[in-house]
């Protein structure tokens, strides 16, 4: 494929533009002293172990700075610390201004404004959120709260205060995974102000959209706060994409300003969706037939419950002590019968269907169909987690310390029972005798008909598998001049698993199933790093950390009767981290090389072995905040060089890692005029992609540009969105199962949303 570096040369300059700006930056810091940033509704003052309760008084916050800023706010995880400065990794924080500000409803949407990140669509064994990070996928490596959130499903931003994106290993921070690295999702959490706001929303695609946030003093310290949503209809311009999904988000925080703080937190949330499951690939592309057509039934769904409780307790001893526990319990059912194209063939005059082969298919596509495959089963996701931890502050002679010290203990089970649906094709079955291939019926490549038999299920494997965890770490951060400080830790961790299936129960010779297999993983985790910071503004980085993924870390497995060890992942990064314009602008910048050793390799008969390599190398830049008070900006860009240096399967030497694109960039910026009128909008781009490990199906290049228009109001806003303004062909989401499926973005679809504050 022919490069265009222009295009490239100018991503690139997001890189080179905090030196740029650097030495505006220093003459601004001699001339006038940072002005901080306004006191946010949850900020609460240090307490006074001595001292009782004391009322919050209201506090008025008068200026011209727009309360909707994009700049990253402090990591709600108190071991990541308060200050992104101070983390010597790259960390993306997208907070609530910015997912109001482009009508974000999904984690998946949200997490599209991280270059870097992209989106895999639900296949066979996977349904819910299946994001790559930088290469990696980080299915398992979603935390709630910081707190490990493994279920599959569909994340709702309803009960969402910001996104915290960390790249790079970091299993001293969070144990096993995390290769690519983590996303946290932060909840919303009650504070001594009262407040209201309600938002209703509704599109061009007939969906429509309520939120509710009410947040209720309940005493001097005590508050509650709950969220509310509820939505129905269809969240794209492809056909099958109805969704009808209700939540609630209670929380209850006592104690808030003393020295014991404790926070009461939950989610219960109901999905009843048409997962979409996309195109099926041709001649090595996606199908080049309209975007909008699905080729499963309109009876398909997806019903998902979610269950989250959790507790945590905070005290401090003192300002130089506090200790802190937390307590989750997540659990999630998902029941689904859904169909999806798995190939693409001709039809003979008796009916038969063969799937075709070869990289170049000559003819018509309307003379092709697509064999449907169903894709159903009830999955059971349960965990338990409780993390403790010791931060302490104090100094050794001149140098000071801050010292994070915790013990992470952690429970999950998982039960998946498949089911088939056997039909046929033109009145030809479709599977052999006794089989349960699945394949439901064909239907034409050019105009599926959208409906399907009503075909009993015959029940399948059932994959059961439970784990136990246990991790004890220590992280130091410690200043040894003002301007140098040394970040060092250390995790052990200790992780039993245990996996069966009820097919090949007596262990048949030849077949790959696994009856039963049990191991316990145990691995020590490091990261280390060293900053420099001349000035409050400035950092400039080297780290590096390490990472692992036991072979048994989704409790399910294909591997044959072998105990693999786990993949070990090591990464190095330098960057660089500027606060400009009175700290209201952060940029960023690393460059960072990410090696994962004993990746699983197949090795063609259904077992596995752990001989291969991937290397990732590449290049981020990032800029948020605002440039003038009116003018809010978030963005980025990443240059991944991605490579499979061992094989991990037939086909892959040199190969690029399915999901992982060269080039990928977003922007989005808005600006407000006269107070209260706002204009903005942005560009996502994802360069060439494959959508899998052999590179056999490529998904193409690809932008697609959104808008918005709000009005302000004193307590209301109502804001315009509009989507894929020009109606491009984008290809969001690429899995490789069925030979390489993608589900492409919407098309263009405008979104009105009235939202008051009261």
């Amino acid at each position: 494929m022919k490069r265009h570096f222009p295009v490239r040369t100018a991503l690139v300059g997001l890189l080179v533009t905090p030196v740029a700006l650097s030495q505006d930056a220093a003459a601004q810091q001699q001339t006038t002293p940072p002005t901080p940033a306004p006191p946010s509704a949850t900020e609460t003052k240090p307490a006074d172990p001595n001292s009782a309760p004391v009322t919050m008084q209201t506090t008025t916050v008068t200026g011209t700075r727009p309360s909707d800023d994009f700049a990253p706010p402090a990591p709600s995880l108190n071991r990541l610390g308060n200050d992104v400065q101070d983390i010597p990794q790259s960390i993306v924080i997208i907070n609530k201004p910015l997912m109001q500000s482009q009508g974000v409803t999904s984690l998946q949407s949200a997490v599209r404004n991280v270059p870097g990140v992209t989106l895999g669509a639900a296949e066979g064994g996977t349904i819910g959120n299946n994001i790559y990070l930088n290469g990696f996928n980080a299915r398992t490596d979603l935390y709630l709260d910081g707190m490990r959130d493994p279920g599959q499903y569909y994340r709702d931003t309803f009960a969402l205060e910001q996104i915290e994106v960390l790249m790079g290993p970091s299993s001293m921070l969070f144990g096993r995974g995390s290769t690519g690295g983590v996303i946290n999702q932060e909840l919303k959490k009650p504070h001594l102000q009262k407040s209201t706001e309600l938002s209703v929303s509704g599109t061009t695609n007939v969906f429509g959209r309520g939120t509710a946030d009410i947040n209720y003093p309940t005493g001097e310290s005590s508050a509650a706060r709950v969220n509310l949503m509820f939505q129905d209809g269809s969240v794209s311009t492809r056909q099958q994409t109805q969704v009808q999904d209700f939540g609630i988000a209670p929380s209850y925080k006592f104690g808030i300003g003393t020295p014991t703080e404790v926070t009461l937190y939950g989610l219960l949330q109901y999905n009843h969706d048409h997962v979409d499951y996309g195109l099926p690939a041709l001649n090595r592309y996606p199908a080049n037939v309209s975007p909008n057509l699905a080729y499963g039934f309109p009876s398909d769904r997806t019903d998902q419950f979610i269950a989250m409780a959790g507790a945590t307790v905070e005290h401090k001893f003192n300002a130089g002590l506090k200790l802190r526990s937390q307590t989750q319990f997540n659990y999630v059912n998902t029941n689904v019968i859904e169909t999806a194209p798995q190939s693409v063939g001709t039809v003979s005059a008796n009916g038969t269907f063969t799937a075709l082969t070869g990289s170049t298919i000559q003819g018509a596509g309307y003379n092709l169909f697509v064999r449907q495959q169903s894709h159903d089963r009830i999955i059971d996701d349960l965990t338990l987690n409780n993390q403790t931890e010791l931060e302490a502050k104090f100094n050794t002679a001149s140098v000071g310390h801050t010292l994070l010290a915790g013990i992470d203990l952690g429970y999950e089970s998982y039960r998946n029972q498949a089911y088939s649906r056997n039909g046929s094709c033109n009145g030809q079955p479709l599977n052999a005798a006794n089989a349960t291939t699945g394949y439901v019926g064909c239907t034409s490549l050019t105009a599926p008909s959208g409906n399907g038999p009503l075909l009993p299920e015959v029940a399948g494997n059932l994959a059961m598998g439970y784990a136990y965890a246990f991790g004890a770490y220590a992280n130091d951060t410690i200043q040894l001049i003002p301007e140098v400080k040394l970040v060092a830790g250390l995790r052990y961790d200790v992780y039993y698993s245990q996996i069966g299936n009820s097919i090949n129960s007596v262990n048949t010779a030849g077949s790959t199933a696994v009856p039963y297999l049990a191991q316990t993983d145990t691995f020590l985790s490091y990261r280390a790093g060293l900053l420099f910071q001349p000035t409050k503004q400035q950092t400039y980085y080297v780290s590096t950390s390490t990472s692992f993924n036991p072979s048994l870390e989704q409790l399910t497995s294909t591997t044959g009767n072998q105990s693999l060890p786990p993949q070990n992942n090591t990464a190095y990064e330098a960057g660089v981290k500027y606060d400009l314009f009175k700290e209201n602008l952060s940029l960023t910048a690393a460059v960072f090389q990410i090696t994962q050793n004993n990746a699983r390799t197949n090795n063609g008969d259904g077992t596995f072995s752990s001989a291969g390599t991937i290397r990732v190398r590449g290049v981020r830049t990032g800029v948020a905040g605002s440039i003038t008070p009116e003018w809010q900006v978030f963005g980025g860009y990443t240059y991944l060089d991605a490579r499979i240096i061992n094989g991990i399967g037939a086909g892959t030497q040199n190969m690029i890692p399915q999901n992982t694109p060269t080039d990928s960039a977003s922007v989005w910026t808005t600006y407000t005029f006269a107070k209260k009128y706002e204009i903005g909008g942005g560009v996502t781009y994802t360069g060439v992609r494959f959508a899998n490990n052999t590179d056999t199906t490529a998904v193409p290049a690809g932008y697609h540009m959104d808008a918005t228009a709000a009005y302000k109001m004193e307590k209301s806003t109502l804001r315009l969105n509009l989507f894929n303004l020009t109606n491009s062909l984008y290809y969001e989401q690429a899995m490789a199962s069925d030979g390489g499926r993608t589900v492409p973005y919407t098309g263009f679809t405008a979104m009105l949303t009235y939202s008051a504050r009261l």
